[in-house]
């Protein structure tokens, strides 16, 4: 698909009608994988995961060194999860290539990875949060995505539950101008955080299901309206020593720094994400206040009832402040119908007459009217250099 110029990149992030928006351009705390490179290419001739996998020299060796068989990992010991040698240490992010593994229906499979927060969480932030907003109902983006929601797309990866999934965004990579390999998103969509570690198998599908086709209209779809550029694996993902060690099923103390970003790569092909979708965002890292904040919109792919996650929402609201515990960051809140399956998409705002990334959906409550995301600050920002610094050339 050729790569479209700037005035396409601004209807590709959906923010003109929403926002009014006319531009006319697309380490403290921070913890990652490692700092040591590697090539975690490999093919199989099996595209249901149980061919040959060949796994590089070093990748073996960390797999030898947490008891793990590598001959059975290559030969499809990747759906094993032993519990307690699940990889939890924050520098074992392991996630070879297996060409073909995510097939349309593997996708249709995947289960939201939802953080739905009590009512007793939500009460401990009483002093900090602001009223619950207004239900936002979401919005169908238009189609086709490619054109008006380029740089969103759908995050697929396996847990010890099964295939899940979550929402992401092309963001830019600052030491790489146009040729950006960056993916952001939420932390509990790349890693469990306190009880676990890091998910298997993360794969980026930017603008899925194109078309907004039906689930019986996909079972005949041809793969570019299904996955227009393709599917790109997360050679390294990094996010916060926060979420890793306080984040839980409910979000936890990690909530507020429940992000990530990943560096891919494509199943197929040598051209960069950026190129290849023709869009990719800025982020803020400035942590504006909700009050300065003005609009924001937030895009992802719900999947828990009433949606089914083949189709990309929206939602566009004035946010406010809320807070798990007064000792936590203030994230921000909007109003917003969007359930799981959407944990990760972007949120953006307007500065300086261009739309930027400023959050992404982490938690929400069980009832699905609202929607939290963490601010991105120092902390964020640190976390998202030393991804583009190490991995971003590759």
């Amino acid at each position: 698909m050729p790569r479209r110029g700037r005035r396409s990149v601004l209807a590709a992030i959906g923010l003109v009608g929403a926002l009014g928006f006319t531009a006319t351009a697309c380490g403290g705390g921070a913890d990652s994988a490692s700092d040591k490179p590697d090539a975690t290419s490999s093919r199989t001739a099996d595209a249901a995961g149980g061919g040959k996998v060949e796994i590089p020299a070093d990748l073996a060796g960390r797999l030898k060194e947490h008891g793990i068989d590598v001959d059975r990992w290559k030969d499809g010991g990747w759906k094993d999860w032993d519990r307690e040698k699940w990889l939890s240490d924050a520098e074992d992010f392991v996630n070879p290539v297996i060409e073909g593994l995510w097939k349309p229906e593997r996708m249709q499979s995947a289960e939201e990875a939802n953080k739905t927060v009590t009512t007793k969480d939500a009460a401990a932030g009483q002093g900090v949060s602001d009223p619950d907003p207004a239900p936002v109902r979401a919005q169908a983006e238009k189609t086709p995505y490619h054109r008006n929601a380029a740089p969103v797309g759908k995050v697929f990866f396996d847990s010890p539950d099964g295939p899940a999934v979550c929402s992401g965004t092309v963001v830019k990579d600052v030491n790489h101008p146009g040729k950006s390999n960056l993916v952001w998103t939420a932390g509990h969509c790349v890693h469990a955080g306190g009880n676990g570690g890091w998910y298997r198998n993360l794969v980026f599908v930017p603008a899925y299901n194109d078309l907004d086709k039906s689930e019986a209209e996909l079972s005949n779809a041809n793969p570019a309206e299904i996955a227009p550029y393709g599917n790109w694996w997360a050679d390294w993902a990094s996010t916060s020593s926060q979420w890793i060690r306080g984040g839980s099923e409910s979000g936890g103390d990690g909530a507020a720094y429940d992000y990530a970003v990943l560096h891919v790569k494509p199943e197929r092909g040598t051209k960069s994400l950026e190129e290849t979708v023709g869009a990719a965002l800025d982020v803020d890292f400035s942590a504006p206040s909700a009050a300065e904040a003005a609009k924001i919109g937030a895009w992802g792919y719900p999947a828990a009832p009433p949606y089914n996650g083949l189709q990309m929402f929206r939602c566009v609201d004035v946010p406010g402040r809320f807070s798990l515990s007064p000792a936590l960051p203030t994230m921000y809140r909007i109003g917003c119908t969007m359930t799981g399956g959407s944990s990760g998409g972007g949120w953006f705002r307007v500065l300086n007459g261009k739309s930027v990334l400023v959050s992404n959906t982490s938690i929400g409550p069980a009832d699905n009217t609202w929607l939290a995301g963490p601010q991105l600050g120092r902390d964020a920002e640190a976390l998202y250099q030393n991804m583009s610094r190490t991995y971003g050339g590759r």
